[in-house]
């Protein structure tokens, strides 16, 4: 027996949550952007009437006018979006435990076991459609299918508000008619490759001969024939499941030119900040921090740090991340963006050796009353001295600005 899966996809979902929380933009061009002021200014989701005006996500602002004149710009209230995309996870975890999180807005929901009680996978995906629809006004478009693969294709096809089902019976002339760039995971380094293989549409990815894709791309090869035939077997996670991330970082775009190491350090201290309480919080440490600078040529360079010992408070991300700073840039060109990840991460609990001599535990200690302090009075109610009364941060910069949380 087949598995039943759909893709959830919240359409055009920041732009809606603003027209939700604003009538007066309901079936107006719109874009919630950054801040320019903040050199932050592009596209970071638009809504329908906006996007048939051709305007894109990534856009700047002003490509944004240009193709559509009567655009209102919005800036993003990202706790919102958090509320709403909890309340629509919510409603999908009534009709299974298996949610998959594929961002704020998408995720997989396994319903094969749930057929019975509600319906076939169509029926289910317009149940759920409805009900999103009601309960927060918000609107999803659904794939069905029988693999991961084909539903998140599914969910692409019809926009806004819709279900596609991809069957045994369809998929060959709703699929393999299709360029090797619309399957998820195929990017343009991937697509480049198999076209110089003669692959170009998903039906000769499908057909492609094994030996000749593992011999250019190894084990992704059979995966990727795998996913285009229909013979992909990936599960979905349950929605419950703990799957400590890969990295936990902060970064972003200061107001001015950072000139020096005296204004880096006051950037690599408010970022360390952040990250530093979003390990707390998740109850992870991290063995490893890394920097990412762009210079104002724009170019890009990062370096890491390998850590003896776990770490999860701001002082010791910060201290690892300057001596990365010091040791491999000389300011030559001032910087434009400053980011500060931490990675090889574990739980928490147990990850600490005990000790009588651990200089960290005051540290510790102060950092949690700080958590509960910021957690009650807003995060910016306790700062530390060196990001007061500076002129390269930006005044509002706090755990929302730069929003990249890890994959819940």
């Amino acid at each position: 027996m087949d598995r039943v899966i759909l893709h959830c996809d919240l359409n055009n979902f920041y732009a809606s949550v603003e027209t939700i929380l604003h009538p007066e933009y309901k079936g107006k061009p719109i874009a919630v952007c950054g801040d320019p002021k903040k050199r932050h200014g592009i596209v970071l989701a638009k809504s329908q009437p906006a996007k048939i005006m051709g305007v894109k996500t990534g856009d700047t602002i002003w490509q944004a006018q240009q193709k559509c004149p009567d655009i209102t710009i919005v800036p993003p209230t990202f706790r919102e979006y958090v509320k709403y995309s909890d309340i629509v996870f919510k409603i999908y975890t009534e009709y299974t435990d298996r949610v998959e999180h594929f961002g704020m807005d998408e995720c997989w929901l396994d319903v094969t076991g749930s057929v019975g009680l509600f319906g076939d996978g169509k029926k289910i995906a317009d149940t759920i459609r409805k009900r999103v629809y009601d309960e927060t006004g918000l609107t999803i478009s659904v794939g069905v299918s029988w693999t991961k693969s084909f539903a998140k294709l599914g969910s692409d096809m019809k926009k806004p508000d819709a279900t596609t089902v991809i069957s045994r019976e369809n998929y060959k002339t709703i699929v393999w008619n299709l360029p090797v760039g619309e399957m998820i995971y195929i990017g343009r380094s991937s697509v480049s490759r198999l076209k110089k293989l003669n692959i170009n549409t998903l039906g000769e990815l499908a057909n492609a001969d094994r030996a000749l894709l593992k011999q250019h791309f190894g084990i992704v090869g059979d995966k990727l024939i795998d996913a285009a035939s229909g013979n992909e077997k990936e599960p979905v996670k349950f929605y419950y499941d703990v799957h400590i991330p890969k990295s936990v970082g902060h970064g972003t775009t200061t107001t001015k030119d950072v000139e020096n190491l005296e204004q880096a350090k006051i950037v690599v201290y408010a970022l360390s900040e952040m990250v530093a309480t979003r390990l707390r919080k998740y109850n992870l440490v991290a063995r490893c921090v890394s920097i990412g600078l762009r210079n104002t040529s724009l170019e890009w360079f990062s370096r890491q740090l390998n850590l003896i010992e776990p770490v999860n408070n701001a002082s010791d991300i910060a201290n690892a991340a300057l001596k990365l700073l010091k040791e491999n840039y000389n300011f030559t060109l001032p910087l434009r963006t400053i980011s500060v990840y931490t990675s090889n991460l574990e739980s928490a609990t147990g990850a600490f050796q005990m000790s009588f001599f651990n200089e960290n535990e005051k540290e510790k200690r102060l950092e949690k009353s700080i958590d509960e302090i910021r957690k009650k009075y807003g995060y910016k109610s306790v700062q530390r001295a060196v990001l007061l009364n500076n002129d390269v941060l930006n005044a509002d910069l706090h755990e929302e600005d730069d929003f990249t949380p890890f994959k819940r």
